[in-house]
């Protein structure tokens, strides 16, 4: 019983491991929003071009939310939006500042901005006072849009 209970632990830290690196990546912490984003990039099956330029290195949970507002926005890119390839800009402005972050993609549009995905990245950009918008015509081209606070 002794060895079967921790066999049991082993795995449930390591299940444990795996959901803390999927909420917030070790690259992002050790290497940063560029780093992080390339990865992104990189297992994304759209063709993705990324453009940072971030002189100063934002708050952890400012550089968190965007991680995750450029993840979300990918998968969705990915899933719904037929398109050829995005464009992921991301700069920051003065110090402390602003980071803005630009994702626009070639596909169909069409995005629901109220739609449970888009409004939770509005809730999480709103959690830490930034500002966020949709713009997703029918026919597309879809452009998200985030201002983050670094102050």
């Amino acid at each position: 019983l002794v060895d079967q209970a921790h066999t049991e632990a082993k795995a449930a830290l390591s299940e444990l491991r795996d959901l803390v690196r999927g909420v917030h990546p070790p690259v992002l912490t050790d290497r940063g929003l560029d780093a992080a984003l390339s990865g992104l990039a990189a297992r994304c099956p759209v063709p993705v071009r990324v453009e940072v330029d971030v002189p100063v290195r934002p708050k952890a949970a400012v550089e968190a939310v965007a991680y995750f507002v450029i993840a979300e926005a990918l998968t969705n890119v990915a899933k719904h939006a037929r398109a050829s390839q995005v464009n992921v800009v991301v700069e920051g402005h003065g110090y402390p500042g602003t980071l803005s972050i630009v994702i626009s993609d070639d596909g169909i549009g069409g995005a629901d901005p109220r739609g449970a995905g888009l409004s939770g990245l509005g809730d999480r950009v709103a959690g830490v006072d930034g500002g966020f918008s949709v713009e997703s015509p029918s026919g597309g081209p879809t452009i998200i849009s985030a201002v983050l606070p670094c102050g």
